[in-house]
């Protein structure tokens, strides 16, 4: 046989060493690029990962740019065919020719047989490729595509060698569904590998939210669908793209996608044909008795599977044929896990086995993770199998001494199935289910549960006492009474339970609690004395204990260290226990409030995006800071019905759940939307109804929640006392929100009451009382990290700020947010609007009129002809507020209408 040079008019050739052209619609992979541009002088770089992964348009956007820089490259995309010898080096050939290597110069092996090694010697073509390489006086690079199709020893030892003694400017670059028996590791420890994997291959979030923008371009995905299909997918681009057909073709459907992606016979088949149709029969028939797994390790897949040779196996899949991924873990034994649609396909083949394979299956499970005290694992699988006593049992015998917060989401899936006569049997799991119930959002039946536990002699038993306390303060807190929580657990440290776990939620509760009554700095302090041990570092509750801190830092508005100190966290939380864990909701809850306010708005849509648990079942703060912040988005991305909308439903679900201080934050909310649009009328009502709440708080058990209660009320009273034009009910009630402020750390609250303030008293012209509340508000405000408070608060004293340039009152740092909160639209370069002046007052008095500064201001600018839209921009106020501001005008002018206010203004001497 003689190689001989493919001719430019065969079949499939332009195919074979053309690459496939890269569409304006496929997403610039510039995370992965950047990475193998770094690595670009290795000899070999190697990209592995499934079916639709994306390895071939990563290797073309790659070309393209070592093209752009001037390097030579050649491509080949190999097929089913390659894996006979004589092809493979057929089209080797072709490939190498249009990087300057010269056809004639190849060895010749007339008459050799093609099966014989020893007829093909791999020394004399290596050398003479490495030799004729060498002549070529530029980088050149060889792009390999699908190198999976490869089978023959002797290709793999040619590509070897090539890559072992290549010279400096020769560099193989092989895409392939598995990994190529190439000497990797040898090749890794010398620097001269370049790899990107099964892990590396998927898109990130931003990456899922561009390619929808450019393959959907009239449909808008909003932050929650975006973060629900990156969950559902994994990032897996082939996914993707059946979901922008999907989306395409049947919009109506955008509401089904995790159904669609789970039941879709065009992925089904996809899965079937691509993915898994080169396996083995007997790899995966193994697989699919993994599928009910959510991870998985050589011990535990012996021991479900029956077979001995499980870790040889999962060698092979991982290495091979790339269907699993490792899950990092901090254990020596690597533990994998599937992607979750390839696991949903493997579940189903499963399934149409019968036989009861699956509940079998989940047995061996539940018992393997027992005997690991793997309380979470063990008793999902127990669970599954349908067997209420197994779970019990196996809860009671995976149950370590030293009880971790993991274990809350498998007990709540068990307690739901349980009669409550089996746990009280087990006064040990009883109090666990109590403080589950206490900790997932239902007080009403952690309190069944604790009564029904007292009755037991189990609650005499030593140290339950304290025990029992700890679970009454937890149903205390999710009930918003921070001074019960702070009298069952201010006592000696020496009576805290001995559990390390119960501790970290014992001084957790007792930090919240302080903060949540006033006593910020005995929450600093506590938390302080009593930093996570080395040994818990990580650990889901310790995470919770952590969050702690900046959860205080939060409740004084610190959104700037409360972000610094979240981020860490919610990345820990996250990467160790999951986006949808306990501790990772509550990161996000608080960073979601404090990213709002620093005015990284995309940064708190995204950090919220697909958490609805955080709305309706969760701490009574987590609920309130989620609640506001997803009414604030909706209101900028959606308008204020939408915020609106939400607004109410929110206040009925919290006060359903007899939380009247997390409603009266919603209703408070709404009146400022209400009063922003203009609509008085209707926050009016809604005010009646804080109001109500504000009076049925009084005499109730906890006064810091009443309080705070009262002060949210105060805080809407002023809003509303100042579109009315009075400025005096405004202060009184300011004054109220302001005693509470001061008395309980709320330094977001200050600022927001000094900038209504200022409002009040430029309404009644005291500027100098003015001027000095809005200084304060910058200061404090500065200190804090406050942007959005000034945005959406001091709109009616924006136009003010200008006037605080260059004040020597200001901090440096409140002299910098001056200047960012100037910057859309300085005022200190644009003419002042024109104002009503001493005159125009007193030709208003004569005729008995009694108009507020602002509403003389808004009648000037009326009889210039502007229209409500042009007032408001120059005023710097909403045009609701001009709207409303218009109607009282002419109400007070007892005119109709804006041409009748500017005759009347006209003929009574107010403009001449």
């Amino acid at each position: 046989m003689t190689f001989q040079t493919p001719k430019s008019d065969e079949p499939n050739q332009p195919a074979k060493f053309s690459p496939p052209r890269v569409g304006p619609r496929h997403i610039a992979r510039k995370r992965l690029i950047e990475r193998l541009r770094e690595a670009q002088h290795c000899a070999l770089t190697v990209v592995t990962g499934s079916a639709g992964f994306g390895k071939t348009i990563l290797l073309v956007q790659w070309r393209q740019e070592l093209m752009k820089n001037g390097a030579e490259v050649a491509w080949l995309a190999l097929a089913a065919d390659d894996r006979h010898r004589a092809v493979f080096c057929h089209d080797l050939r072709g490939a190498l020719a249009r990087l300057g290597i010269a056809p004639q110069d190849m060895p010749a092996f007339e008459g050799a047989d093609a099966d014989a090694d020893e007829a093909w010697p791999v020394e004399p073509v290596a050398a003479a490729i490495i030799a004729l390489a060498q002549r070529v006086a530029k980088d050149i690079y060889l792009f390999i595509d699908d190198y999976h199709h490869v089978d023959d020893p002797w290709a793999h030892e040619l590509m070897r060698k090539l890559v072992t003694h290549s010279p400096a400017n020769l560099h193989i670059v092989i895409a392939s569904r598995t990994t190529p028996p190439l000497s990797l590791s040898r090749l890794r420890v010398y620097g001269q590998l370049a790899e990107a994997g099964f892990e590396d291959l998927p898109f990130s979030v931003d990456e899922t939210q561009a390619f929808f923008e450019q393959n959907l371009p009239t449909i808008k995905l909003t932050a929650h669908e975006l973060q629900l299909i990156q969950e559902v997918t994994r990032g897996w681009p082939a996914s993707l793209q059946l979901i922008a057909i999907m989306l395409r073709n049947r919009p109506a459907t955008r509401g089904q996608l995790p159904v669609f992606l789970r039941r879709s016979g065009d992925l089904q088949n996809y899965l079937a044909e691509d993915v898994i149709a080169q396996v083995p029969a007997e790899m995966i028939a193994f697989l699919e008795m993994l599928a009910p797994l959510r991870r998985f390790n050589a011990a535990l897949a012996a021991h479900v599977t029956a077979r001995t040779q499980a870790a040889d196996l999962l060698k092979r899949a991982e290495e091979e044929f790339l269907l699993i991924q490792r899950v990092e873990t901090e254990d020596r034994t690597p533990w994998y896990r599937f992607h979750p649609l390839l696991g949903e396909f493997l579940g189903s083949r499963l399934a149409a086995r019968g036989g009861g394979i699956v509940q079998t299956l989940h047995r061996r499970a539940s018992a393997w993770f027992a005997s690991q005290q793997m309380l979470v694992a063990a008793v999902r699988h127990a669970k599954l199998t349908g067997d209420l006593g197994l779970a019990v049992r196996t809860v009671e015998s995976a149950m370590p001494p030293d009880w971790r917060f993991s274990a809350v989401g498998a007990m709540v899936q068990l307690l739901d199935h349980l009669p409550e006569d089996m746990l009280v049997e087990h006064p040990r799991l009883s109090f666990l289910g109590c403080l589950t119930y206490a900790l997932t959002a239902r007080p009403a039946q952690a309190q069944r549960w604790l009564d029904q536990l007292r009755r037991t002699d189990a609650a005499r038993l030593p140290g339950m006492e304290v025990q029992l306390a700890l679970a009454e303060a937890t149903i205390a807190m999710q009930r918003d009474d921070g001074r019960h929580v702070t009298r069952l657990l201010e006592r000696p440290q020496e009576s805290w339970p001995s559990n390390r776990t119960l501790k970290y939620v014992y001084v957790g509760a007792l930090v919240t609690a302080f903060a949540h009554v006033g006593r910020i700095r005995e929450a600093l302090r506590l938390h302080d004395e009593h930093a996570v041990q080395s040994d818990d570092q990580g650990s889901e509750i310790a995470l919770m204990f952590e969050a702690t801190l900046p959860a205080t830092y939060l409740k004084q508005g610190q959104v700037r260290e409360t972000a610094r100190l979240g981020e860490a966290l919610l990345e820990q939380a996250e990467t160790t226990y999951g986006r949808h864990s306990v501790c990772a909701g509550l990161c996000a809850a608080m960073l979601g409030d404090a990213y709002y306010e620093l005015d990284r708005i995309a940064e708190a849509r995204d950090v919220l995006a697909n958490r609805t648990s955080l709305l309706r079942a969760s701490w009574p703060d987590v609920m309130v800071q989620a609640s506001l912040v997803h009414a604030r988005l909706d209101r900028l991305d959606q308008g204020p019905a939408a915020a609106l909308a939400f607004l109410q439903r929110q206040a009925a679900h919290l006060q359903a759940l007899g939380l009247p201080r997390p409603a009266a934050f919603m209703l408070g909310e709404a009146v400022k939307i209400l009063l922003g649009d203009g609509d008085h009328i209707r926050a009016q009502g809604v005010m009646t109804q804080l109001d109500a709440l504000a009076t049925a708080s009084e005499g109730t058990a906890d006064p810091a929640s009443a309080d705070e209660t009262r002060a949210i009320a105060a805080l809407s009273r002023a809003r509303l006392a100042l579109v009315n034009c009075n400025a005096s009910e405004a202060l009184n009630a300011l004054q109220q929100a302001r005693a509470f402020a001061l008395a309980a750390g709320r330094e977001r609250l200050l600022v927001r009451v000094n900038l209504l303030a200022a409002a009040a008293y430029e309404d009644i012209e005291q500027t100098p009382a003015a001027r000095q509340c809005l200084v304060d508000a910058l200061n404090t405000g500065a200190a804090l990290g406050l942007v959005r408070t000034f945005i959406d608060d001091g709109e009616p004293v924006t136009r003010r700020f200008a006037t605080l340039r260059n004040t020597a009152a200001l901090s440096p740092q409140a002299a910098a947010l001056l200047d960012t909160l100037l910057k859309p639209g300085d005022a200190a370069h644009t003419p002042p609007p024109a104002r009503a002046g001493k005159q125009d007052a007193q030709a208003l008095a004569r005729e008995g009129v009694n108009l507020t500064p602002r509403e003389r201001e808004i009648l000037l600018l009326i009889s210039q002809a502007m229209s409500n839209k042009r007032i408001a921009l120059t005023l710097n106020i909403a045009v609701g507020t001009t709207k409303w501001n218009v109607r009282n005008i002419l109400t007070k002018l007892g005119v109709s209408s804006r041409y009748d206010a500017m005759t009347w203004a006209r003929e009574h001497g107010f403009i001449k």
